[in-house]
């Protein structure tokens, strides 16, 4: 394999890991609030898929990106209020049947509203303008995805770190009961994080599907999964740790697509979780917790 080749395929890859860190920064945020798995983000995710699909069917790509975004993260907001909200006070593992029931639940509904076919995902055009660099080529969503995810990655650590929302986001995930008595408003701060986290899987979905074109019931599923486990190999509840996990599964999963081993390469994804709860379970940048007697 030439250098040129590896080349190529580190641009693909490194486009498909800045796609999965958007989407799993979403885990990662929720986990750090509510300790929580939200195993829907996946079908959200999917979801959006399709809310772009009718969007840019009745609009331009501009305002169909902008009505797709809006009413993803409006899902999320409304899934934490009507599935989780009421669980709050219920045993951990209530909310997580919760979330596995309204996985199931997107995924039933789009497939009554929308069919198991596969649907094609539109074509923006400037995202799907090709440049060449020497012997790379690559469309512009290919470079556009990387560049995007550190600045939304960059805003979104400013706004934890630097802000009243984020150092009350922050407080919550140390410890909420403490919070709530210090007058933090504790649905705000979720909401505001379910906000987020739904507003990146919609980006993420946007830049995800134009390059792989068509969007099923389904197709949240096993990238929900891959991002789940990126989280986790970076340290859940860390979101630079959920960064560099979506990256590096992006760069593997291409890099044994393009030497032929494809078969594995959903594998590996799997076996990597294996092995860092192993030998790490807090992931690479998690902090060890100290349980208190």
């Amino acid at each position: 394999m030439s250098m040129t080749t590896i080349l190529q395929h580190c641009l693909t890859g490194i486009s498909l890991g800045g796609a999965y860190a958007l989407i799993a920064i979403g885990y990662t945020l929720v986990y750090g609030i509510l300790r929580l798995i939200n195993f829907a983000h996946g079908d959200i995710f999917m979801m959006a898929g399709y809310f772009m699909i009718f969007s840019l069917a009745s609009f331009p790509w501009p305002v169909a990106i902008v009505i797709t975004l809006v009413v993803t993260t409006a899902m999320g907001i409304v899934i934490e209020r009507m599935a989780y909200k009421p669980l709050r006070s219920s045993p951990r593992m209530s909310i997580m049947i919760s979330a596995i029931g309204v996985s199931y639940l997107l995924q039933n509904l789009s497939t009554y509203l929308f069919t198991a076919i596969p649907r094609g995902y539109p074509e923006i055009p400037i995202l799907k303008r090709i440049f060449q660099m020497g012997e790379l080529s690559a469309s512009f969503v290919t470079i556009l995805t990387p560049v995007l995810t550190i600045i939304l990655v960059v805003i979104l650590m400013v706004l934890v770190n630097r802000t009243k929302t984020g150092m009350a986001m922050r407080a919550v995930s140390k410890d909420f009961e403490t919070a709530k008595l210090m007058g933090i408003n504790i649905n705000r701060v979720i909401s505001v994080t379910f906000a987020i986290g739904s507003f990146l899987a919609g980006v993420g979905s946007i830049l995800y599907f134009t390059d792989r074109m068509s969007v099923t019931p389904f197709s949240g599923t096993l990238p929900g999964l891959k991002c789940f486990v990126a989280a986790v190999f970076g340290g859940i509840g860390n979101i630079p740790g959920a960064v560099v996990g979506g990256f590096f599964i992006g760069i593997v999963e291409t890099l044994l697509v393009a030497l032929g081993y494809s078969t594995f390469s959903d594998a590996f994804t799997f076996f990597l979780l294996i092995v860092m709860l192993l030998v790490r379970p807090t992931g690479l940048f998690g902090e060890k917790t100290v349980e208190k007697v």
